[in-house]
């Protein structure tokens, strides 16, 4: 089977393309602000070091967040078209089980963070002990002393945290839980498709496959337009 696996959630873009549960070409692009510019040039860049084209590929798979809502979108939306211009199906995985997985078969509990802007953060906690992601906290939107606080009342054990969270709250972490806190070295703050894939086949295994149509964002909060829509009613 051949997958191509996305994530757009924040930003930095990931591409992955796998041929029989091979990695055969990665890429990690700073697409702040240029993601519907740079996103398609590199999907196809990506496809030709594989020697494949979009029509060879049986899977389309994309994060589908929590993370940046323009991020999000974009990279749903392009999967999406992609699926239905060759008529293939598509599976989604979660950006923070997805960024978790740098740490793989791991004994320590991981925590993946997310900068969710509003002085929150887009969280998780995660038992990493098995190849795929086992939750210990589900997926939240919380201020940083909020999410400490449920992580300090969930376990005493230590946590590796990791993400762009993760760096903006470092001395918040390291101040609320001291020796408790382990911080991730600077290249397994980024996130790797190449742990999509693994999610994307898991999916085909379960039998979750979706059509293109069914393959949608999950934001955890509303949007700004949505917030200020609902004020004026």
């Amino acid at each position: 089977m051949n997958i191509l696996a996305i994530d757009t959630s924040t930003s930095f873009a990931s591409i992955a393309v796998a041929v029989d549960e091979q990695i055969v070409a990665e890429s990690l692009v700073n697409t702040n602000r240029t993601l519907s510019a740079r996103l398609m040039p590199e999907i196809e860049r990506l496809l030709t070091t594989a020697g494949l084209a979009i029509a060879d590929i049986d899977l389309f798979a994309s994060s589908i967040g929590p993370g940046s809502f323009t991020g999000v979108r974009g990279g749903v939306a392009t999967i999406q078209g992609l699926a239905l211009a060759v008529g293939k199906p598509c599976a989604g995985f979660s950006s923070l089980a997805m960024l978790a997985m740098n740490f793989s078969l791991q004994a320590t509990l991981i925590c993946p963070m997310l900068d969710a802007r509003k002085s929150e953060l887009y969280a998780a906690l995660y038992d990493c002990s098995s190849p795929l992601p086992s939750p210990r906290i589900n997926e939240c939107v919380l201020p940083p002393a909020a999410l400490l606080d449920q992580i300090a009342a969930t376990t005493g054990e230590r946590v590796i945290f990791l993400g762009d969270g993760a760096l903006r709250y470092h001395d918040q972490i390291a101040e609320r839980l001291g020796g408790q806190a382990v911080f991730a070295p600077f290249p397994l703050h980024s996130p790797h498709s190449s742990n999509g894939v693994l999610l994307a086949l898991h999916a085909v295994r379960r039998g979750e496959l979706l059509e293109p149509g069914q393959l949608l964002p999950v934001y955890l909060r509303a949007s700004d337009a949505e917030i200020n829509l609902a004020s004026k009613k």
